[in-house]
């Protein structure tokens, strides 16, 4: 009777050894899937992104045609990586020195809107206009300046940097009004090397496609 008592405990332990493997492997098993999830989705997701068809080409194509106007004068001098904004086609720093203060509009009585008027001032290089002309804020200041095509792509799409932009708000601000203003610059000022129509197009479909970021 006691060795068939210690039959059934070696029996029982030899069924209870693979069971905790069994179960440490798939504990190790959906640890991993999670963490390799989790990793791709902070590489690539973007909120309610409703990506028709991902195409990594077009989608890295179209990008090069935004990063030429992001990266223009136009766009560029009003997304610096300081705290006082640029100027002219050569993005010199702005004459005046004003600073971005809190919420992007200037410090103090060095109010952006102090110059910048609703609409652009008559003149050779005069203060172009808008009634929301502003610098991104503080705690948010989305810097074009100095950025990779490849860094410039992952800020755009990530909401803890875009102004908490999802999809929709990011399509939706090809045409916000400040945006629309690098169309309509000072006198004597260049264009952005895009219409704002092709810009439109090459951003939503970089959108569309998968934002996909290209590698440089």
């Amino acid at each position: 009777m006691e060795n068939s008592g210690k039959n059934k405990n070696i029996k029982l332990k030899k069924i209870a050894i693979p069971l905790t493997v069994l179960l440490l492997t798939g504990v190790i098993t959906a640890f991993s899937y999670s963490t390799t999830l989790n990793s791709a989705n902070n590489y690539t997701k973007v909120p309610d992104i409703a990506v028709k068809k991902k195409d990594s080409i077009a989608s890295v194509k179209a990008f090069a045609k935004v990063y030429s106007v992001l990266m223009s004068p136009r766009c560029m001098n009003c997304h610096p990586k300081g705290d006082v904004p640029l100027q002219g086609d050569d993005s010199h720093i702005h004459t005046m020195q004003p600073k971005r203060g809190t919420d992007g509009k200037g410090l103090y009585a060095m109010k952006c809107a102090n110059c910048h008027q609703p609409e652009n001032t008559p003149g050779l290089h005069a203060p172009p206009g808008n009634p929301n002309w502003h610098l991104p804020p503080a705690d948010m200041k989305m810097v074009f300046e100095g950025k990779s095509s490849h860094e410039l792509a992952k800020q755009l799409i990530d909401p803890n940097q875009n102004g908490h932009k999802d999809m929709k708000k990011l399509i939706e601000h090809a045409d916000d009004g400040l945006v629309l203003a690098g169309w309509k610059p000072a006198q004597g000022s260049k264009l952005p090397p895009l219409s704002h129509k092709e810009f439109k197009k090459a951003w939503i479909t970089w959108l569309e496609t998968g934002a996909y970021a290209p590698k440089k």
